[in-house]
């Protein structure tokens, strides 16, 4: 039984049909081969700095794109470049190339591809282009602190690929920037961002302080520096404070590689760190649904599933998803099967996310491997492959599974892309009814317009045959409409999804081929089947539809109810 399915207690998904990601080990490295890795990287001294170790990466890189590089095409998402131009165009890339260019994570997808043997052609090619641009400490992204801490972690593990080279005078020079970037990230880390990007770069402050020669004595000092990042850039659930799952997922990996620096070296990693590893992992497997995909929340994507599963496998740690968090925000109920996931937290503050969504309350379902309720995600990492105008759109609240009032967003998204006034406040209460699990939570984002608070309670049977909720409004605060209010509840559906209207117009019938049939009821304004989008893991929008239960609320409140059930 796999790392995977002990913790989260279902299968992996079944491998990727052909054409498609195909993930492999990276090679292991035995003693001899160490041993001529670290005589080629010494070279009777020639250098000032060598490498004391070379930690094996647990994360399994992508053995398409690797062979796509070893061809010379790099691939980054739907971008495709031509190695030999790659450089020429660099002022010009897209973020999401650019930043995999820059941090050497492409570094894994030629190992899972090649022995070092095979793969260091490229690598010492791409490493010899990007030193002749960026060797030299600068203000541009490729010594943006964050991107500094991933090459200073990647560098060291995957030595065989960029520092097998005769050539003394290249080794050095790869030797030396090593040693400027551990200074470099050391001097620039504090300033950057909280979250991942600061843990990024303080994790490659710790690793150079592992890994290379006249850097261990800085080890107390870097690590000093990385509990505090991590103590501002995590709630106390472990969740990163953007509440972005795609970045959970890179933070995951990031841990899991900094465990081998440790591992190479002292062989365990301190205990302050392996608890925030575990937490980091319990995080994110809180959004993980049954198909082993990310739920889609603040600006984010379903995933590859099959690096989510090689990360926990990677990971090394000892835990489960979280049931319950109050700081990273997302509550997780589970009936055998099925899965539902909840937003019950205020987007993430700007100086955490850029982009954030108003997504307080909606919810994510899924049955099995099915996924049922969406939201319409994003573009995660991918952030140049959509159109900023269905960017924006797709942060709103009327993109997610939740309630919408006066066509308004419950929290507000100001035309410069920063969030503005809305929810400040989420109340929570989780419990049984009847023995089915329960959520109840309210937000205010609607009490200064409006004067309503909008509460959702939803229950998940034991068996995860029947999820049923209601949809509040309750008056609060000073302000009073005197004029009834537009409302609608919406589920966006799964592509996969089909929909049939019922006779009496307040039901829906939910096909998907291969999968058990769902009913859907309601009760309290009109149901309306809609179009709607959904964006895929691999950042690729497809049409959908959704329900929509609509009509007004009068100034004192209403309440209408939900339910899905398994049919037959």
């Amino acid at each position: 039984m796999s790392r995977y399915e002990r913790i989260t207690g279902r299968p992996p998904p079944e491998p990727e049909p052909a054409r498609r990601r195909e993930l492999v080990p990276v090679p292991a490295g035995g003693p001899t081969f160490l041993g001529r890795v670290m005589a080629m990287l010494g070279l009777a001294g020639r250098t000032p700095l060598r490498i004391l170790a070379v930690p094996r990466d647990p994360i399994v890189g992508n053995k398409g794109v690797g062979s796509a590089l070893l061809e010379g095409r790099f691939i980054a998402g739907a971008h495709e470049f031509d190695v030999e131009d790659l450089y020429r165009a660099d002022p010009d890339l897209p973020a999401e190339v650019a930043e995999r260019i820059h941090s050497f994570a492409w570094l894994r997808d030629v190992a899972a591809a090649a022995t070092h043997e095979r793969g260091r052609d490229v690598g010492e090619y791409l490493t010899r282009a990007w030193l002749s641009q960026h060797s030299e400490p600068g203000a541009g992204l490729a010594w943006r602190a964050d991107m500094i801490g991933r090459r200073l972690l990647t560098w060291p593990a995957y030595a065989p690929y960029i520092l097998s080279s005769r050539d003394s005078d290249y080794r050095a020079r790869v030797l030396r920037t090593l040693s400027r970037s551990a200074r470099e990230a050391e001097r620039r880390a504090d300033s950057a961002a909280i979250g991942l990007p600061r843990i990024a770069a303080w994790s490659g402050v710790v690793a150079s302080s592992l890994t290379l020669q006249g850097r261990t004595e800085r080890l107390a000092k870097a690590e000093a520096g990385l509990a505090r990042a991590i103590r501002t850039g995590l709630t106390e659930d472990g969740g990163l404070v953007s509440r972005a799952p795609h970045q959970q997922l890179d933070l995951v990996e990031l841990f899991a590689l900094l465990r081998a620096s440790y591992g190479a070296i002292h062989g365990v990693m301190p205990d302050w760190l392996r608890d925030a590893q575990e937490g980091a992992l319990s995080a994110l497997l809180s959004t993980v649904l049954g198909d082993a995909g990310l739920s889609s929340w603040q600006g984010g994507n379903g995933g590859d599933p099959h690096r989510i599963v090689a990360a926990v496998e990677a990971s090394a740690a000892h835990a489960g998803p979280l049931r319950q968090s109050r700081g990273w925000g997302y509550q997780r109920l589970q009936g055998k099967d099925s899965l539902l996931v909840l937003d019950a937290a205020p987007p993430p503050p700007p100086k955490a996310l850029s982009g954030g969504c108003a997504s307080t309350l909606a919810i994510e379902f899924s049955a099995g491997t099915q996924r049922l309720v969406v939201n319409c995600g994003g573009a995660g990492d991918a952030t140049g492959q959509l159109p900023d105008e269905l960017l924006h759109l797709l942060r709103s609240t009327a993109a997610h599974s939740t309630l919408t009032l006066g066509d308004r967003n419950s929290t507000a998204i100001l035309d410069g892309g920063a969030l503005g006034k809305g929810v400040e406040k989420v109340d929570l209460e989780r419990g049984t009814r009847d023995g089915h699990a329960l959520v109840e939570a309210s937000h205010d984002g609607y009490v200064r317009r409006f004067g309503l608070v909008h509460q959702r309670t939803v229950l998940l049977s034991p068996d995860g045959k029947a999820l049923s909720g209601e949809d509040s409004l309750i008056p609060a605060g000073r302000k009073r409409r005197k004029a009834d209010v537009a409302y609608a509840v919406r589920f966006h559906l799964h592509p996969a999804v089909e929909v049939t209207s019922t006779a009496d117009g307040r039901g829906a019938l939910l096909r998907v081929r291969g999968h058990k049939a769902w009913q859907f009821r309601c009760r309290g304004g009109t149901l309306a089947i809609e179009e709607s989008l959904w964006i895929d893991g691999s950042a690729v929008p497809h049409a959908t539809l959704q329900l929509v239960i609509s009509g007004e609320t009068p100034p004192d409140g209403m309440t209408i109810s939900w339910e899905f059930n398994e049919a037959g």
